[in-house]
């Protein structure tokens, strides 16, 4: 199978380094070439067309907001994975709608960011579990779909975590454990975020879930 070809664009060194042994070690990874700054990283993108470019938000040159937006308009082929120190729900939109598929804590750990490598690539959408349910509320709109009317309840992390795992098809013993809660704490989150949304069955929770882009499910196993 053919291996993932990743471009790192940050500008600290340390965490230059801590990505790039992280990718290296993995078989199904090749990483293709790093960039520190936003400017350097476009026409090397442009040059490579990697599957993946892994981006800092706050960087000199181009920032991640502006680097996403050249990289969708002129390198169509290419994924953007936001990789960011900013845990603040405000910062997720504007990156997603300027085109990145995923964006990840730097605090996560080595797996989650190689799974979310794996998620993008795909053509999967990741969000951190951090922050995943702050985002999704801030999506809420009118537009018709279940759970977006004005005023609900916004959902829990957990609660988004939860119910994006029941979408991708993993049962409740499975969630439990990679959530590192009991099986009855997750049909709680489970129910307490099908009522915030107004979800009844398991197939309503996978339609929502297909109109948010939680589908990465194969990604993930």
């Amino acid at each position: 199978m053919d291996r993932i070809r990743v471009i790192l664009a940050d500008d600290h060194p340390v965490v230059l380094a801590g990505i790039r042994a992280l990718l290296n070690a993995d078989p199904e990874v090749e990483l293709v070439g790093e960039a520190t700054d936003g400017g350097e990283a476009l026409p090397m993108i442009r040059a490579v067309a990697p599957d993946v470019a892994v981006v800092d938000v706050s960087m000199p040159g181009l920032n991640g907001l502006e680097l996403t937006e050249r990289v969708k308009g002129e390198c169509p082929g290419t994924r953007v994975l936001v990789l960011t120190v900013h845990e603040d729900a405000a910062y997720v939109q504007p990156l997603m709608r300027a085109g990145a598929r995923g964006y990840l804590l730097k605090r996560s750990a080595a797996d989650d960011l190689l799974r979310a490598v794996r998620a993008v690539a795909s053509g999967g959408v990741y969000l951190d579990p951090s922050i995943a349910g702050h985002a999704l509320a801030a999506t809420s709109g009118s537009d018709g779909r279940p759970g977006t009317a004005e005023g609900r309840e916004p959902l829990s992390p957990r609660e988004a975590e939860t119910l994006r795992l029941i979408a991708q098809g993993f049962s409740n013993k499975e969630i439990a454990r990679r959530i590192d809660v009991s099986v009855k704490s997750v049909e709680t989150y489970k129910a307490r975020a099908a009522e915030k949304l107004g979800l009844r069955t398991r197939a309503e929770i996978i339609r929502y879930g297909a109109a948010h882009g939680w589908l990465d499910a194969l990604t993930l196993r």
